[in-house]
């Protein structure tokens, strides 16, 4: 079986690589790369995890921080919203039907074709726009908010291009926030058993992860920094770091997602949540 463009699958459902490595990998293979393998792996995502997401809400995290508790963003109504990397658009809706004037972005026709069913489904109709993250089809000054929750920025490989066209397109004292992986994840194995709380890798190897075919071409990729480098990153595109969220597990929340899960939650922060605004 294989899905869009030949990308093979595995028994799960999702694109199954041949290899995987740790190399440097460009802003266009990683764009190409990661665009192919949502596409591929969107029906098999939001299978495991679209009852989670759902259909009409903000999850910031597999933590289970909503943006209903949290009002990271503030209040929303009336104003204009970018979000970056917004799968198939939960995020988006929940932000429509709270009053804001929303445009959700992503990289993936294939997510964003499913964003398109949700929206008839939902009657919550939000623009859908297929753009890269590093070059953002909208004017400059143009929106209030922008957020993205786990999407876009660990997949891009000039994240600084990404965060300074953020920063282009919304007005003067607009407030960004990002959910991203804790750079605590990275040397740590992709599981979520406690016992699995070993070193193996460098918290320091900024190389990315990729996954590639059988002829070595990425089909995966995913990018590390550390704290320290998306501090950096922030300040350097012109935004003013606010707040920076390590988010708790949820009381009673027992999903897991990958290495997240609620024994290892209980022990280390598995993600990073950035509260920027433009100066």
């Amino acid at each position: 079986m294989s899905g869009p463009r030949n990308l093979p699958l595995g028994s799960d459902g999702y694109p199954a690589p041949s290899g995987v490595s740790r190399r440097p990998a460009g802003a266009a293979e990683s764009a190409r790369a990661n665009r192919r393998w949502w596409d591929a792996a969107a029906p098999a995502y939001l299978a495991e995890h679209g009852r989670d997401l759902g259909d009409v809400d903000f999850l910031w995290c597999p933590e289970g921080l909503r943006e209903g508790d949290a009002h990271l963003l503030g209040d929303v109504a009336g104003r204009r919203v970018l979000e970056v990397g917004c799968g198939s658009a939960p995020c988006a809706r929940w932000l429509r039907r709270a009053g804001a004037d929303v445009v959700a972005l992503d990289l993936s026709g294939g997510m964003l074709a499913r964003a398109a069913q949700l929206n008839r489904a939902t009657g919550i109709d939000v623009p859908l726009v297929q753009a890269d993250a590093g070059a953002l089809p909208l004017a400059s000054a143009s929106v209030d908010l922008a957020c993205s929750a786990y999407g876009g920025l660990p997949f891009v490989s000039d994240v600084g291009t990404a965060l300074a066209e953020i920063a282009r397109v919304l007005r003067p004292g607009g407030r960004f926030v990002a959910s991203v992986n804790h750079p605590m994840r990275w040397p740590f194995p992709d599981s979520p058993d406690p016992e699995d709380l070993r070193i193996v890798s460098s918290y320091f190897d900024r190389r990315p992860y990729v996954e590639t075919d059988d002829d070595g071409r990425a089909v995966y990729v995913e990018h590390h920094r550390t704290v320290g480098d998306w501090v950096r990153a922030v300040v350097g595109a012109g935004l003013v770091l606010e707040d920076l969220v390590e988010p708790e597990w949820a009381p009673g929340r027992t999903q897991e997602w990958g290495q997240w899960s609620p024994a290892r939650g209980a022990l280390v922060p598995g993600t990073l949540v950035l509260v920027t605004r433009r100066a």
